[in-house]
């Protein structure tokens, strides 16, 4: 997006349009799906790998029932599995789920600009309505967009172009600010610029999201610094 490498393109905002991602990539969640994800599969006498938790995380609630019940023969329906799913994260987004820091002054600063801010998630409108006390996404946001909105994951583009179009931005327009590779992906294809936002999260290969990105950050707080980081 930049020729001049040492420029930030995070801040001053070269993008007249943001849309983020929330889990792992605005606040740290990874730990509470990978206890919901052993209990599901655990409960059903199957063992939890990380390649089955990177991919529930991308599938989202509806797709990612849809995968266990055909990967695993579960005899389940889709909307017991979401419920199963949706009861368990609630419990957990109540009381454990924060920002990172820096993130909530970044989306702020955005804001000042009147730049609009979207947030495209996997995630359940019910476990986002759980945490508000907490993580008000519906306040820090324009528009939010759930996975089930749109039908299909982010191993898709649609969720990012219903992000821009809600907030009425051209794909060429928004950066997109994620945490996994498929997701990054699918937003360049949506013909979007786009951030890697590194995370404690060991499903995500660093070097992979880094290098398929426009640029990167370690920290929120690293949005706001005028220089780009190393």
């Amino acid at each position: 997006m930049h020729e001049d490498d040492s420029v930030n393109p995070l801040w001053p905002p070269s993008f007249s349009a943001a849309i983020f991602d929330f889990d792992d990539t605005l606040a740290l969640t990874h730990d509470l799906w990978k206890q919901v994800d052993i209990a599901f599969l655990r409960s059903r006498g199957i063992s939890y790998t990380p390649d089955v938790g990177r991919t529930l995380t991308m599938l989202g609630f509806a797709g990612g029932a849809r995968w266990c019940i055909e990967r695993y023969g579960l005899k389940d329906t889709v909307d017991e599995i979401c419920d199963e799913w949706n009861s368990m994260g609630r419990a957990l987004y109540a009381t454990q789920v924060h920002l990172r820091p820096g993130a909530r002054e970044y989306l702020a600063a955005l804001r000042s600009t009147g730049i609009p801010l979207a947030l495209a998630t996997t995630n359940d409108p019910d476990v986002l309505a759980a945490m508000r006390r907490n993580v008000d996404v519906y306040a820090l946001f324009d528009t939010v967009v759930c996975a089930k909105e749109v039908g299909c994951g982010k191993d898709h583009p649609d969720i990012y172009l219903e992000a821009a179009r809600r907030i009425s931005a051209k794909p060429e327009d928004c950066m997109v600010f994620e945490d996994l590779l498929q997701g990054i992906c699918s937003a360049k294809r949506a013909g979007m610029h786009t951030c890697a936002v590194l995370s404690n999260n060991p499903l995500q290969n660093e070097r992979e999201v880094v290098a398929a990105a426009d640029c990167s950050i370690a920290s929120w707080r690293d949005a706001l610094t005028d220089e780009r980081q190393p």
